[in-house]
């Protein structure tokens, strides 16, 4: 049990890792296990929230906690795929179709108590949420967006996010990944986004884009929307989210943009503190976090 300590980490989903082997306690970075909020009696409604790319639930959690609190929904914070763990070993094997059967499994927990079931996610974790929303019968409820990478970020006209996508999607992946070490300063995220991580990001927005363009506003999206985007998110695209608004049910999207002054990078949007070690900042807060979930809870 090497660094591991035998008190239980608030709110760990233990039954997590008996579905997924490749996951136990004593693998996992302290903070970032798998976790769930149940209400004593089972409640009405439930949600799933996804996190992102190299980081991990912690990132959710927060947001998970308000739910959780004040809505009064059960939370269910699952763990991707090659996320999370003390020895990541370069994301090497990582797989799309795990992170799917990952939020899949979550999904069914939820519905397995709750009438109602929604989903959301954070970056990676919204483009799986909306994945989830269009071909899972059990999401009853609405997708909740922070950050969503619909779409990948760059250059003019989002012509280097568009050549970001085509070359991860490709064997080329391989040559570019250096294998730097993954576990940094920031105890709840890897030190940088590995390329066979973001490839399979690559392969899901290929999927999402196909999702997206089979609506139109004759034929719209019918899942209520939650999105939060900050206008100087470098890391996926805003017009992601405005393309999915377009075709949208307008009265049932709501749009949160955070405006570009407020300086809100891509995964500071669900902090509700700053991530501090040893008196360094290593990501900042959402100084509108409660303005955020006021209109969450509004959007109810």
């Amino acid at each position: 049990m090497n660094g591991y300590s035998p008190k239980k980490p608030e709110n760990e989903w233990c039954d997590y890792y008996d579905r997924f082997s490749y996951f136990a306690p004593d693998t996992i970075r302290d903070g970032c296990h798998p976790r769930i909020m149940e209400h004593p009696e089972a409640s009405a409604k439930a949600i799933v929230f996804v996190h992102g790319l190299s980081d991990s639930p912690f990132f959710m959690t927060a947001i998970g906690d308000y739910f959780f609190r004040t809505l009064g929904y059960d939370v269910y914070i699952p763990l991707l795929h090659g996320h999370g763990l003390k020895e990541p070993k370069g994301m090497e094997g990582v797989e799309l179709e795990e992170w799917k059967a990952n939020v899949a499994f979550a999904i069914q927990q939820a519905a397995s108590k709750a009438r109602e079931v929604s989903v959301g996610g954070l970056s990676t974790g919204g483009t799986l949420s909306f994945y989830m929303a269009t071909v899972n019968p059990k999401v009853h409820g609405s997708l909740y967006l922070f950050s969503a990478a619909l779409d990948l970020a760059g250059g003019r006209f989002g012509l280097l996010g568009d050549l970001k996508e085509i070359l991860l999607r490709t064997f080329l992946v391989d040559l570019f990944d250096k294998n730097k070490p993954l576990v940094g300063d920031n105890p709840y995220r890897y030190s940088h986004i590995d390329l066979d991580g973001a490839a399979e990001l690559a392969r899901l927005i290929k999927e999402t884009d196909s999702i997206i363009s089979g609506y139109s506003k004759a034929d719209p999206f019918p899942k209520k929307v939650f999105a939060a985007h900050s206008e100087c998110d470098t890391t996926a695209r805003i017009s992601g989210i405005e393309e999915l608004q377009d075709v949208s049910v307008p009265d049932r999207f709501r749009f949160f943009r955070i405006p570009e002054r407020h300086g809100v990078g891509h995964a500071s949007v669900v902090l509700k503190e700053p991530i501090v070690k040893n008196g360094k900042t290593l990501e900042k807060s959402n100084p509108l976090f409660m303005t955020m979930m006021k209109a969450v809870s509004d959007f109810q």
